[in-house]
C-alpha cells in the first residue's frame, strides 16, 4: 500500500479534516488544526505531502521521526499540529489495513468504556445534564471582564460563588473541574485556588500560563487540589519539565497539537511513572475525539475525556453516550466514517481567535 494524495478541507465551526488516500482505496482520516490558523496549518500539511506520497503509511513512527527531525526547526504549535493530524490518519490507515481498532495496536484496551465530561455548564443547567447521565463537568472562571494582574476581592468572590452554586446544584457525587485558561495572573491565581478548595474541584486547569512552570509548581505544591495543564505543550519534550518539577498531577495533551496518538501514548507513559493522570484536551471535531478515544482505551492512567461533539452531523455513526460514558469503537482504525452528505453544508470557515482587551485601559489581555 502506498500513499497517493493528501487532501485537506476546512469544516465548520473551526476545524480542518484531512484525508490521506492510498493506491489500495483505503482512506485515512486526521484532524490537523491549530485554532485560528487553519489556512496556515493546511499549508503545513501540504508541505509534508512530498515526503509522504509513495510511502507505506503503516510505518507510522518512522514517518513521524522523519517529518519531525528533518524539519531542522523542530516542533512548535503549527508544525506539530500539522504532524499530529497526519499521524492520526496514518494510524487510521494502519488499523484499516490490519482490520483492527488502533487501541489493539497499542496493547489492547485497558477499560471497557470511556468517561467523558461536559463543558460550559451553568448552575441553572448542570442538574439537567446530570439527569442525562453526565457525572463530570468543567467550567471556567466566572467573571464580568478579563482578569487584571492584581484582582479585587469582589472578582475572587464572584468566581468562587459561581463554582459554589454549581457544586450545590450538582451535589457532592459529581466531579466538577475549573479552567483558569492561563488567563489569571500568578498574583491572583493562588488566591482563587485557595478560595475554591472548600468546594472540591476535580482539578484546576492552567491556573497560570503553562510556560510558567516554576510558578505552576509553587501552586501545585501549595494546594491539595490536583493541578492540570498540557493543552499548549507539544511532544514528550514539552511535558518533561512539568513532570520533573511536579507542576501538575493531571496532564492534558491535545492529540491534534502534541504530536498525535503514539506521541501522546509516550507522554502518558512518562506521566504514569510520576503517578500522574491523563485527561486529553479536545475542544475540536469528531476525528480528534475518535483519536482521543483510541488512546484513552489503551492507557492505564486515563481520567476523563473532554469533548464538544459526539459526531452528530459529521459522522455516519456518532459515538453513543450512556451514563457518562461512550462505548469503545470496534471498527478498524479510528472506527469512524464521515457523513459526506451531512458535511456538505459545513465546508469552509473563517474562524478567528477572540480578541480581549482590558475594560479599564484598553490594553491586550489573555482570553
Amino acid at each position: 500500500m502506498k500513499i497517493t494524495k493528501l487532501e485537506t478541507f476546512l469544516v465548520k465551526p473551526r476545524w480542518i479534516f484531512l484525508k490521506i488516500h492510498t493506491d489500495e482505496g483505503l482512506v485515512g482520516l486526521g484532524e490537523p488544526i491549530l485554532e485560528g490558523r487553519a489556512l496556515t496549518c493546511a499549508t503545513a500539511v501540504e508541505e509534508l505531502a512530498p515526503y509522504l506520497i509513495g510511502k507505506d503509511p503503516t510505518r507510522v513512527v518512522h514517518h513521524w521521526q522523519a517529518m519531525y527531525r528533518h524539519a531542522f526547526y523542530r516542533g512548535g504549535p503549527l508544525l506539530t499540529s500539522a504532524l499530529s493530524g497526519v499521524e492520526q490518519a496514518l494510524w487510521d490507515l494502519t488499523g484499516k489495513a490490519l482490520g483492527v481498532p488502533i487501541y489493539k495496536l497499542l496493547g489492547g484496551p485497558t477499560r471497557d468504556r470511556i468517561r467523558i465530561y461536559k463543558g460550559g455548564v451553568r448552575p441553572d443547567t448542570i442538574k439537567s445534564w446530570v439527569n442525562k447521565g453526565f457525572t463530570a463537568f468543567k467550567t471556567g472562571v466566572a467573571k464580568d471582564r478579563p482578569a487584571r494582574i492584581i484582582e479585587s476581592q469582589a472578582f475572587v468572590e464572584q468566581a468562587t460563588n459561581h463554582f459554589a452554586a454549581l457544586r450545590e446544584a450538582a451535589g457532592s457525587e459529581v466531579d466538577i473541574a475549573i479552567d483558569f485558561h492561563g488567563a489569571v495572573s500568578p498574583q491572583t491565581a493562588q488566591l482563587l485556588v485557595k478560595a475554591l478548595e472548600p468546594y472540591h474541584p476535580m482539578f484546576i486547569e492552567e491556573p497560570v500560563q503553562c510556560q510558567n512552570v516554576d510558578v505552576l509548581a509553587d501552586i501545585a505544591h501549595s494546594t491539595h487540589i490536583p493541578i492540570a495543564t498540557g493543552e499548549r505543550l507539544y511532544t514528550k519534550w514539552g511535558f518533561r519539565e512539568v513532570l520533573e518539577k511536579r507542576a501538575a498531577s493531571i496532564l492534558q495533551p491535545d492529540l491534534c497539537h502534541a504530536g498525535g496518538i503514539f506521541e501522546t501514548r509516550l507522554i502518558a507513559g512518562m506521566a504514569e511513572a510520576y503517578y500522574a493522570g491523563i485527561a486529553p484536551h479536545c475542544p475540536l471535531g469528531p476525528i480528534a475525539l475518535a483519536a482521543c478515544i483510541q488512546l484513552d482505551a489503551a492507557i492505564p492512567n486515563f481520567l476523563a475525556q473532554e469533548h464538544t461533539t459526539l459526531g452528530e452531523g459529521y459522522l455516519k455513526e456518532p459515538f453513543t453516550f450512556e451514563d457518562g460514558y461512550v462505548a469503545l469503537p470496534i471498527k478498524p482504525g479510528l472506527g469512524i466514517e464521515l457523513d459526506e452528505e451531512a458535511l456538505s453544508d459545513k465546508i469552509d470557515h473563517d474562524w478567528r481567535n477572540p480578541q480581549s482587551y482590558d475594560a479599564f485601559d484598553g490594553s491586550v489581555v489573555d482570553w
